[in-house]
């Protein structure tokens, strides 16, 4: 048998592919693989936490809550009255036994009101004075409520804890100190992670809560209308924003007004002028 040794052509170990290109496409694959697990890891968090008794997310709004009960007064007149308003809102909303609920007056300017952990309320001087009813106001109370019946606050912190925890660990920040920052941050932003689903579920359930106490939905579109007039009939668009467009929740007050008709002489009831007193 005889033996050669051919030449080699040139070029056989060139392509005309760019370097770069299979290691991009390596990273692309990474980074997919990672989101995947992340979103997963958050719906498996979505649907575990409404599993957590309603006794221990208390425990930990009191936890983690600290600095935003520190800005309510919770001795006010006006808290009073406010607690008083949610406590009548939330038999009417047929409340579990084991959830109470706690509104927080602030004395701020803020046009504004959210739930958060553990049943907590806060509601600010600026939003009550642009509130011309008790209808409407009980409207925004009843919604809160809403999102804590449903456990929309824990489900928000559970899917935010885990993705920011996850995010921590791929870049190897896994400190004990770190991780109970993000916690109690999120805690504290829990409204921000409630999606639109979320929010036209809380304004269901606040409608038929106050056609329950009330006998009627009068004026419940009232708060939206005032949304739509102090930002001159400007929102964020629709795809920029988690919370429903105002214009089509008064589109969906007034339809479930049309399918459980209110009386003509239904009535308004005004709010104590000391109450929205500038």
């Amino acid at each position: 048998m005889s033996y050669s040794n051919p030449k080699i052509p040139e070029g056989i170990n060139v392509t005309d592919e760019h370097p770069l290109k299979d290691f991009f496409y390596m990273l692309l694959g990474i980074g997919l693989t990672v989101i995947a697990i992340i979103m997963v890891l958050a719906i498996t968090a979505e649907y575990l936490v409404r599993f957590i008794p309603f006794s221990v997310e208390q425990k930990l709004a009191n936890h983690f809550q600290a600095e935003l009960f520190e800005a309510s007064t919770e001795t006010s007149k006006h808290q009073q009255y406010l607690q008083e308003m949610t406590d009548r809102l939330s038999v009417a909303q047929q409340l579990p036994k084991d959830m109470t609920i706690t509104v927080h007056y602030i004395d701020g300017d803020e046009v504004n009101a959210f739930a958060t952990l553990g049943g907590h309320v806060f509601i600010y001087r600026g939003l009550l004075e642009k509130i011309k009813s008790e209808n409407a106001l009980s409207m925004v109370l009843a919604h809160e409520i809403a999102h804590i019946k449903h456990r929309d606050p824990i489900i928000a912190m559970g899917r935010g804890v885990t993705v920011s925890l996850a995010m921590l660990s791929l870049v190897g920040a896994g400190d004990s100190t770190v991780a109970q920052q993000v916690v109690g941050q999120i805690s504290l932003l829990t409204t921000l992670g409630f999606n639109r689903d979320m929010e036209q579920e809380a304004d269901k359930e606040a409608l038929f809560t106050l056609k329950n106490h009330y006998g009627h939905t009068k004026a419940a579109e009232d708060i939206f209308s005032m949304f739509i007039a102090e930002q001159n009939g400007l929102e964020i668009p629709e795809f920029l924003s988690t919370h429903p467009q105002s214009e089509d929740r008064i589109t969906a007050v007034k339809g479930f007004q049309k399918q459980y008709r209110h009386q003509i002489n239904d009535k308004i009831t005004p709010l104590p002028e000391w109450l929205v007193k500038p």
